[in-house]
């Protein structure tokens, strides 16, 4: 007898999956390595996300943390700086070293730097909403000279900073943070420093933006949001949580259709699906396909924003033809 599978709905948010920044940053590599060969060494992880890392290293792609790493003999290859941004520090070792670079930090963050030197420059302390340690946060804070940033991670950090000037302060803040959660430290901070200034545009991103409003759109009636991303993702984090505030039953981040824990879903019969912007649609379709061998799947299409940005990388690297096949190992076959 056959047995027919329960039927699942999943609602698939648009925008999903890789924004710009993360599309041309994997480019660079894929185009370096094309045009000089392996190997290509990364500074970082180029996004954060392991099956893309592990998919450029297939390529040729050499992880590394620090730029001492590059042995002698391949001080010619190039070394490519990721998404996220690197202090000043990080270029100017590699002129030291007489490194060939390639900087692959995201156009956004690129403006995030140049507000909070704008600040600086016309003689404010700098504020920088964010989290410790990320990698964004570093290379931010590694613009300006030590003592010129202050980190502020949360209303409480907002409600106990003493400035030695209340009236010249500006911020700025990480690209990827909770929209939610951010206009609360701004709102404390102008609540207390009214002369505050802001950014000279807004400092979250459009691809953050989106994301976290196509979920908060979707997640009301869901058993299971699932979003898929990375731990150390910070905007694929920050997706998880705004599910289960807007509504969502449970809420869970995943890396790959294996992590998804079967056992205890088995009665859902509404699934949000999203990707965090380092995430590639190869693995969306993976787990699609995983849900179709369990249940009898219709997929609505939620629809929320259209993003046409498309961010080109830099000259020396727009002589080498970029094809589908170069980047179906995260986009899938054509």
């Amino acid at each position: 007898m056959l047995q027919t599978k329960p039927p699942l709905t999943i609602r698939l948010c648009q925008p999903r999956g890789f924004c710009a920044g993360v599309d041309r940053a994997i480019q660079i590599v894929v185009l370096a390595l094309k045009k000089y060969g392996a190997p290509v060494y990364v500074r970082h992880e180029i996004v954060h996300n392991r099956y893309v890392v592990e998919g450029l290293q297939s390529l040729g792609a050499v992880f590394i943390e620090e730029l001492s790493e590059i042995p002698a003999e391949h001080r010619q290859s190039p070394v490519v700086f990721s998404a996220h941004g690197v202090p000043k520090s990080v270029p100017a070792d590699a002129q030291a070293r007489n490194l060939f670079y390639l900087d692959a930090t995201c156009p956004l963050v690129s403006k995030v730097h140049k507000q909070a030197m704008r600040h600086q420059r016309l003689g404010r302390h700098v504020l920088l909403i964010g989290h410790a340690g990320h990698p964004e946060v570093i290379g931010t804070m590694g613009q300006l000279p030590d003592g010129a940033v202050t980190l502020i991670e949360t209303e409480a950090d907002a409600a106990v900073f003493e400035p030695a000037d209340p009236a010249a302060l500006g911020f700025v803040t990480q690209t990827t943070l909770s929209v939610e959660d951010t206009a609360g430290i701004i709102r404390a901070l102008e609540q207390r420093f009214p002369e505050l200034h802001a950014p000279a545009a807004e400092s979250i991103c459009y691809a953050t933006t989106n994301r976290q409003e196509a979920v908060k759109e979707t997640a009301a009636g869901a058993d299971l949001y699932l979003i898929v991303g990375a731990p150390n993702s910070s905007n694929s984090r920050r997706l998880v949580e705004v599910a289960e505030r807007a509504g969502a039953k449970m809420s869970l981040l995943v890396q790959r259709a294996a992590e998804i824990p079967w056992n205890d879903i088995a009665s859902i019969s509404t699934l949000g699906l999203s990707a965090g912007a380092s995430a590639p649609e190869i693995i969306v379709d993976e787990i699609i396909d995983a849900f179709r061998q369990r249940f009898d799947v219709t997929i609505e299409l939620a629809v929320t924003a259209t993003e046409t940005e498309d961010f080109p990388v830099m000259r020396v690297l727009r002589d080498v033809e970029l094809t589908a096949a170069d980047m179906a190992f995260v986009n899938g076959a054509a």
